[in-house]
Parts: structure tokens; sequence; C-alpha cells
């Protein structure tokens, strides 16, 4: 029986294991917090919970990879490489769902001498948007065709009948990495021209997306979306641009944060202050003055503004305690977004991706084409960020451990040999993408 280890038991990390139990693996769960290790495993005679903590006992890594025929690093992004040093050391698979860094892509060489594979960025997105938009760019080409325009969003966000705050927005990961990512710049291809986004006018920079079923969502640009041309196989296309999708008001009430410093990382000492002491000392507001106004009057907007209503919604001119003793504004925030932006008991969460193409056929006819996933949670269950990041490394891990897939060195999905047979299974699973086509 093959041996399957999952360093961390976060959000994502339950439809993993479960797969990798059904499919009749012996899986080890390694965490920081083992009480969340044993719940995944429960009392199936194939799982074993352990206790570890990466910044504490990294010379334990290697005990723990050594007997193990793959491992998925369900961990922060900073800690893979670490990870898959000593996978390169016992010559044992890998899998994570996360951006392949310029340090992991160095080890493509040394996996391929030691007959393994590193695969990154197999989960949502990254992950299903490389698979799906690469079965339709593979598609367009077989019949002679070229794809000239091509966009993506993704969001993961309350289901509708969940969107019952303010802010549009419910915590299925990372606050801190939801926040962090607003620090983000952009650059995309728009009709031939290349358009560069700074991270300060990330938020000023969102247009209307309208999904199929849902309606209007914002759009704005993600990262570096130049880099897809060649890693799709696109060179000559006039128009490449993957972003982000929230709900309508979230990039006005983030841009402003931004203007306000809130995403910054430098440290300060917070204990004894409230939310509201911050926000007066942070800003170098004047003591004694209404703090919703001189935070209005800073941005330059109405104190009835609604995004002024909504910062006081999450509590940033409350005067409840800030509940850590030193962190960065960054930080501040995230506590707020912790205590008022988590799912009550029975919500859903969902998630939306869409896909169009425009592609130039021989005839000298033009094809659009739309791709949209919408995918829902399960009620007081898996989450849809969960299952739609977890079990795309789920099904490739055990196309792995079978032999099905023999690629090696590091990888991302989006060649066949990966993609088909994940989304396949994917539909069996009930995560399925929808395609809509016309020609003119």
């Amino acid at each position: 029986m093959k041996h399957v280890l999952v360093l961390g038991a976060g959000l994502v990390a339950r439809p993993y294991v479960q797969y990798m139990l059904d499919h009749n693996y012996l899986v080890t769960v390694a965490s920081r917090t083992v009480s969340k290790a044993m719940q995944l495993i429960g009392d199936h005679p194939n799982g074993e919970a352990r206790a570890f903590d990466i910044t504490r006992q990294s010379k334990e890594l290697k005990e723990l990879i050594k007997p193990v025929n793959l491992v998925v690093s369900l961990l922060p992004y900073t800690f893979h490489v670490q990870v898959a040093r000593e996978c390169l050391r016992y010559k044992v698979d890998m899998v994570t769902t996360s951006y392949v860094s310029d340090e992991m892509r160095s080890l493509d060489e040394q996996a391929r001498r030691a007959d393994i594979i590193l695969l990154n960025e197999c989960g949502v997105d990254p992950g299903q948007d490389h698979m799906s938009a690469m079965k339709i760019i593979h598609q367009a080409k077989a019949a002679g065709g070229k794809v000239v325009s091509f966009t993506s969003f993704t969001g993961g966000l309350p289901a509708p009948d969940a969107n019952t705050n303010p802010f549009g927005y419910k915590l299925s990961w990372s606050p801190r990495g939801v926040l962090l990512a607003g620090r983000n710049s952009a650059q995309f291809l728009k009709d031939g021209k290349i358009v560069e986004i700074p991270s300060e006018e990330l938020f000023n920079s969102c247009h209307v997306e309208q999904v199929p079923e849902l309606g209007d969502f914002e759009g704005y640009p993600n990262r570096d979306s130049l880099q897809y041309i060649d890693i799709y196989g696109l060179r000559g296309i006039k128009t490449m641009l993957r972003g982000t999708l929230r709900f309508p008001g979230w990039c006005k009430i983030m841009y402003n944060m931004g203007q306000l410093g809130l995403f910054e990382l430098d440290e300060q000492q917070l204990s004894d202050l409230t939310y509201a002491d911050f926000m007066q000392k942070y800003l170098n507001l004047p003591t004694g003055t209404n703090l919703k106004e001189q935070v209005a009057k800073r941005l330059s907007l109405s104190s009835d503004d609604e995004v002024i209503d909504r910062y006081e919604w999450l509590g940033l001119f409350s005067n409840h305690a800030i509940p850590i003793d030193r962190g960065a504004p960054i930080d501040v925030l995230v506590s707020l977004f912790e205590e008022k932006l988590q799912y009550s008991p029975g919500e859903r969460d969902m998630i939306v991706m869409q896909h169009k193409f425009t592609i130039e056929h021989k005839d000298n006819s033009q094809e659009h084409v739309s791709s949209t996933l919408i995918d829902y949670g399960i009620p007081n269950r898996d989450s849809s960020m969960s299952r739609t990041v977890a079990l795309p490394a789920a099904i490739a891990s055990h196309l792995i451990l079978t032999g099905e897939v023999q690629l090696k060195g590091v990888q991302i999905p989006i060649v066949p040999e990966l993609y088909e047979p994940v989304l396949e299974e994917l539909v069996s699973l009930g995560i399925q993408f929808k395609e809509e086509s016309t020609r003119t």
C-alpha cells in the first residue's frame, strides 16, 4: 500500500485527505495543531496524525518524507522549496496547489535527474484555470484556429444566499493572503498593448464582468498575465488578461484602504489600543474630533459615503481593543476580517471562474467561446474553495502514484496527460465547466 504525506491541515486539506483514504492509500497528516490532523483522519485505519511545525522542527522533515511515496504540501508557499529539496533527496514525488516560484523552477533539472515530478499550481486558481483554458486552446489549434484574445477571471465568494454583509465577501482562505494580494502590481496585454498597473492603482482598475446566471461582478487584474502568453503557447495574441472577481463595491472599499496605508507591513506596538486609537494615531489625525468625519475627509469622501459606512461596520472606528500586542496595519485589518467576515453555520461559499476566448479561423470567421465554472460549497460540510483546490491535487496525486502520469521535473497542469483525466474526474465529482460558443 502506497504512503502519502500531507503537510498542513488547514482549510482545504479535508477533501484531499478523504479522497486519498477512499482510494486506499496510507495517509499521514502532519500539522502544527495535531488535533486538526486527527479530525481529518478520524478513525480511519489507514490514517495517521503527527504533530509537526516546520518552523521549529525542520530537521524532522526528512524523517517524515523518507518513507513515503508522495508528499502534498498544503503549507504556506514559502515552505514549498524546503519540502521539495527533501523530496529530491529521497526521490519522492511532490504536489502543491501554489504558484511556481523562481526557486522552485530552478529545481527542474534536479527533479528530472531524480526521476520525480514536482507538480505545482494544481488547485483551482492556479490549477483548474490552466486545465480548462488549455483544453480549449488545444482544441482551437487542432482545428486550425488562432486564439487572439483570452481573458480569465476567478472569485472565491459567498453564494448569493450567504452574501449578507456590506463587504460582499466572507473568508474561505487566509485573510492575510486576501489582503496581501491587494499589494500586488499587475500587467496584462490589451489590444496589442502592454498595460502596467502599480499596486496603489490595482483596485482603481476594475470593470464590470457579467457571469451567466449570477449577474454583474467587479473584475480586476491579477499579477503578471504576460507570462502566460508563452506558458499557454499563445505567441501573437492581442489580449491576455487574468483577473479576480468580486461582488460590486469591493474595489472601492479596498482602493480606499490602500489610500489610508492599511495594507502596510511595518510593525508597531498595538497593546492597549482600540481600533479607533490605532486609526487616529496611524493617520496622525487630531484628537477630540469625529474620527469618521476625519477619515472621510482624508479620502475626499462625504462622511455618509457607503465606503465610510462599511469601514464603520467592520469596526475601524470602534472602541474595541485590538486583540494583538504588536503588528502591522495589515494585521489590524486581518483581526477585523477574522471577526466580521466569517461564514455562519449552514452557509455556502461559491467559486466562480469564467474564461472568454476569441478564436480566428482560416475562413476569416471569428469564434467567441466562454467556459464558466460555478460551484457551491456543501452546507455544514466542505466549502467550494476546499473542494476545488484540494480535489484536483488529489486526483493528480492518484494519477502519479498509479503511474498514469509519467511526467518528471517541475510541472504545472497544462498538458493533456494531466488536465484531461483530472477534468474528467472532476465532472464525476460535480465540478464542471459549461462551455458556450458563437461564430461570426
